[in-house]
């Protein structure tokens, strides 16, 4: 399995490209990023290993606050953020996805 923490760009744009279809799986609520949410992406995550999660923060800095600790607490690896939503991927224990090398 490869590290969580480092994807190459060939296999971020590999993700942006499977991401892109994809709805948001968890939307996050006006009190922010509470351990019920953290449940929530973490429960995606293993179920799907590629997923949006929509982020309700006006500012940017609060987004990328939000992002950093999501995935942090998940060991997720962020992928990329479209307006307020962000894609995040983390390997399930039996990937289904194949990342390109």
């Amino acid at each position: 399995m490869t590290s969580t923490t480092e994807l190459n760009n060939k296999q971020k744009q590999y993700l942006k490209g499977l991401a892109h279809p994809l709805k948001p799986v968890v939307l996050m609520g006006g009190n922010g990023l509470t351990e019920g949410v953290v449940a929530e992406i973490e429960g995606a995550l293993s179920h799907h290993e590629l997923i949006k999660v929509k982020v309700p923060a006006d500012e940017r800095e609060m987004r990328t606050a939000v992002a950093e600790a999501i995935c942090r607490e998940t060991g997720a690896v962020l992928v990329q953020t479209i307006g307020k939503t962000l894609v995040l991927y983390r390997p399930a224990t039996e990937p289904t996805i194949r990342l390109p090398r």
